[in-house]
């Protein structure tokens, strides 16, 4: 099998940066939605300290994903086109239930807010990405592919090709696309709707680059309304190492409440807007205020 280079993500960097501030530029001269200084030095911290961790968690990967694949149940002998399209299905199937559980449990939620937590949507805001997103369990959902055969590399590279699509998906400048790839693909319309505070768009489309899989399993929607974007609950800060361990201490802080080993697991594995003490009925019912006092400002 020829060497893969799966650092493509630190190549592409530069254009990334450099479509992000074209437009940012244009966006403003249009009057429309335009970023503050502020808010984009917070995108650009998130994401300098982010590729800083990953030389570490993307090492943690290949230590894990490389002792799995001594023992796959499958041996791969030749990597033609369409093991490599398996591999990419698999990946994106993958990211796609990992994804899912990051809007379903809180101590998952606890890295993949600060991917949220921007208001305005841009390629600025695709830089908002976890620093401990690798190494919080999100491994565990791509596990199966090393025991199916394909090399670690492989899974690293399809890996890195979907963070790169994905990052050309976070803009409002597009619109919809044709029929048959907005049916297919996940595109610019369909990532709106899932970075959307809006109640109709909350915890859809899930999919990294591909939406089927949100169509098969019921969690897609359309885009049929321009969104509100950024968290249910507002951080108010800018600051990037607040945004990264903000629920991390709310979490700290309910533990000094937990008087049970229900508590306890709920306080890690329930839904993110679990709390300690409160009935499911008051949790949802405060959940529900805020996302309406969201969409009223």
């Amino acid at each position: 099998m020829p060497q893969i280079n799966t650092n493509i993500i630190l190549n592409a960097l530069p254009a990334f940066i450099i479509l992000a501030i074209i437009e940012s530029i244009v966006l403003t001269m249009e009057h429309r939605n335009p970023e503050t200084k502020k808010n984009i030095m917070a995108s650009l911290g998130l994401g300098i300290v982010f590729v800083f961790c990953s030389f570490f968690t993307k090492g943690f990967l290949l230590l894990v994903y490389s002792w799995l694949f001594q023992f796959r149940f499958i041996h791969i002998e030749h990597y033609d086109w369409w093991i490599w399209a398996l591999c990419f299905l698999g990946e994106d199937f993958s990211y796609y239930w990992y994804h899912r559980a990051c809007h379903s449990i809180r101590i998952l939620w606890a890295t993949h807010l600060v991917h949220h937590s921007s208001e305005t949507y841009n390629f600025f805001a695709s830089f908002r990405q976890s620093w401990f997103g690798n190494i919080n369990g999100s491994f565990i959902f791509w596990v199966w592919m090393p025991l199916a055969g394909f090399t670690p590399e492989m899974i690293l590279y399809a890996k890195s090709i979907s963070t790169i699509y994905q990052f050309f998906i976070h803009t409002e400048t597009v619109k919809k696309l044709p029929r048959w790839i907005e049916f297919i693909f996940n595109t610019p319309s369909h990532h709106r709707v899932h970075h959307s505070s809006d109640a109709e768009y909350l915890d859809k489309n899930h999919g990294g680059s591909l939406i089927i899989f949100d169509r098969m399993f019921g969690t897609y929607k359309e885009e049929t309304f321009a969104p509100h974007y950024g968290l249910t609950k507002k951080l108010d800060s800018y600051n990037p190492v607040y945004i990264t361990f903000s629920e991390w201490i709310n979490i700290a802080k309910d533990l000094r409440t937990i008087k049970s080993l229900k508590n306890l697991f709920l306080c890690f594995f329930g839904s993110p807007g679990w709390r300690p003490n409160q009935s499911l009925v008051k949790q949802i019912h405060r959940q529900n205020k805020s996302i309406e006092n969201r969409v009223r400002a």
